[in-house]
C-alpha cells in the first residue's frame, strides 16, 4: 500500500510546521482576500454572507463589519450573537474559536500563526500555529491583539489596546502590554 504524502494544508490544520508558500495555501488565502475585499468595497448583506461562508462554523445572528481580514476563514468558528467591529484581522492557520455572545471592538487582531525564533530556521519560511479560544461572553476592546495559544475564559474583558500573550481564567478584566489581570468581575 502506497503511503500518501501529507499536503501543506493537512500539516497546517494538524498543527505541524508547514510551508505557507505552498500553491494550494496561496490559492486559499487569495480566495479569502478577494471575498473580504469585495465586502469592504461594497458592503452588502450578500457580500457579508460570502465572508461568513468562508468560516468553519457560524452561529445565529452573527455579524462582521466591513474591513474584516481572514487568512483562510476555514479555521474560524463563531457562536451565536457574535459581533466583529470594523477592520478585525483573523490569522487562522490554527483554529480560532469564539463562543456565544463574543464581541470584538474595531481593529482587533487575532493571530494563531508564528515563526521560529532561530533566524536560520525562520529564513526557510516555515510557519507553525497554535489555536486561540474566546469562550462565551468575551469582550475584546478596540485595537487589542491576541497572540497564538491564548484562551480567554468565560466573560473575560480585554481592555482596548492590550496585547494578550497568555491565557486568562473566567470573569476577569485584563489590560496592558503584556496584558495582566486588573480585577475580577463579579
Amino acid at each position: 500500500m502506497k503511503k500518501t504524502r501529507m499536503t501543506e494544508f493537512e500539516k497546517m490544520i494538524r498543527g505541524d510546521s508547514y510551508d505557507p508558500y505552498d500553491a494550494d495555501l496561496l490559492k486559499r488565502r487569495r480566495k479569502a482576500r478577494e471575498i473580504c475585499s469585495r465586502y469592504q468595497a461594497q458592503p452588502s448583506q450578500g457580500h457579508q454572507k460570502q465572508v461568513l461562508g468562508l468560516l468553519k462554523s457560524v452561529g445565529k445572528q452573527c455579524y462582521m463589519e466591513p474591513g474584516v481580514r481572514l487568512d483562510y476563514g476555514s479555521q474560524v468558528s463563531v457562536g451565536d450573537h457574535f459581533y466583529a467591529n470594523f477592520n478585525c484581522v483573523f490569522l487562522d492557520p490554527a483554529p480560532i474559536t469564539c463562543g456565544d455572545h463574543v464581541l470584538l471592538g474595531p481593529n482587533v487582531q487575532i493571530y494563531t500563526v508564528n515563526h521560529p525564533l532561530e533566524s536560520e530556521q525562520r529564513a526557510t519560511g516555515v510557519e507553525f500555529a497554535k489555536p486561540v479560544t474566546l469562550n462565551d461572553h468575551v469582550w475584546v476592546g478596540g485595537g487589542a491583539i491576541l497572540l497564538p495559544g491564548v484562551e480567554l475564559g468565560r466573560a473575560v474583558v480585554v481592555a482596548a489596546g492590550s496585547v494578550v500573550t497568555k491565557s486568562f481564567p473566567d470573569n476577569v478584566l485584563v489590560a496592558g502590554n503584556p496584558a495582566k489581570v486588573i480585577k475580577k468581575i463579579s
